[in-house]
């Protein structure tokens, strides 16, 4: 019998997260703060799982919606489960409070799990009895279409936690990355930032378009990095490795790094000049149909990896 999980934030990133632990087997008890997005739940549910089955992501719809049920009370949904993802808002004090009842409802083994993308663990668990218990665990968004999920620990957190909390995703398909200590951002938004910093200055400065930004991405980076890291990507594009690229190429990087780009990228009016160049139709219905291409993409994209081998295993 595979435990049961609870899903507290019923949103976007809580469907999924239902989603993926009802097709892996898992009874999961599900609780939002909002009345009216639990009573749209049921067909909510249903919608995402006919796309799944369209996209030839899961097999068996009825059961899968079958082990998926809604509670009235957060204590409810959180009592007797191996597991809880909490999905939330991102403000401080509301995840301070979910978490306090959280550790209060939940049995002393249960993990409380945060899908935050922007807050970390120690700042809503200091003051919890059960705080060795509790984690970060980021996804990506949409979590069904993209398997990696961030576990970040507070300072406090049980590596037995961790333990189990890995063996827990990487049961329902998930690609579970282990931080050792907290960073803001975790990786992956460290990464994009770090990405994006530089994008925006080059853009900002009108060096390059935003097509052809995108493109250089999309039709070289990304490419490679659809399937392989970037630490990979370099060791395979020196003949002795990684050593013998930063040995031809540290100096180069090492000059970049020396004037990074600034806070200032970030400013809004920035983003103002880079959307005036670049015309879209940004109506809600529009980005919609756009993030539902995406999805499709994704789709596809998981279908592709699933029926092929990794690099390391030909």
């Amino acid at each position: 019998m595979t435990d049961p999980v609870a899903i507290i934030g019923a949103g976007l990133i809580g469907r999924s997260w239902a989603a993926l632990f009802a097709r892996a087997g898992h009874p999961v008890q599900v609780w939002d703060a909002d009345p009216g997005v639990l009573d749209r739940f049921a067909a909510d549910m249903a919608t995402l799982c006919d796309t799944l089955v369209a996209e030839r992501l899961l097999t068996d719809r009825d059961a899968t919606l079958a082990r998926i049920r809604t509670c009235p009370t957060l204590e409810e949904a959180a009592a007797g489960v191996a597991l809880v993802q909490e999905n939330g808002p991102e403000r401080l004090e509301v995840k301070q409070d979910l978490f306090a009842r959280l550790d209060a409802a939940a049995a002393p083994g249960t993990i409380l799990a945060s899908s935050t993308s922007a807050i970390v663990a120690s700042r809503f668990t200091e003051g919890l009895a059960g705080r060795a218990r509790c984690l970060v665990a980021h996804p990506v968004n949409p979590p069904h279409l993209v398997p990696v999920v961030e576990l970040c620990p507070a300072p406090w957190t049980d590596s037995a936690t961790l333990d189990r909390a890995e063996a827990l995703y990487h049961g329902i398909g998930q690609v579970p990355v282990r931080m050792t200590e907290e960073r803001d951002g975790f990786v992956l938004n460290r990464l994009q930032g770090a990405l994006l910093a530089e994008a925006m200055r080059l853009l900002g400065e009108g060096v390059v378009s935003v097509e052809g930004l995108d493109a250089t991405i999309k039709h070289g980076l990304g490419l490679r990095w659809s399937f392989m890291g970037p630490m990979e990507t370099i060791d395979l594009n020196a003949p002795g490795g990684i050593v013998d690229y930063m040995s031809r190429y540290g100096g180069f990087y090492a000059r970049l790094a020396e004037a990074p780009a600034g806070p200032e990228v970030f400013d809004v009016a920035n983003a103002e000049k880079i959307a005036a160049s670049w015309p879209q139709d940004r109506s809600p219905d529009r980005i919609r149909a756009r993030q539902d291409i995406r999805d499709a993409r994704l789709a596809a994209l998981r279908r592709h990896f699933a029926a092929e081998p990794t690099p390391d295993q030909n």
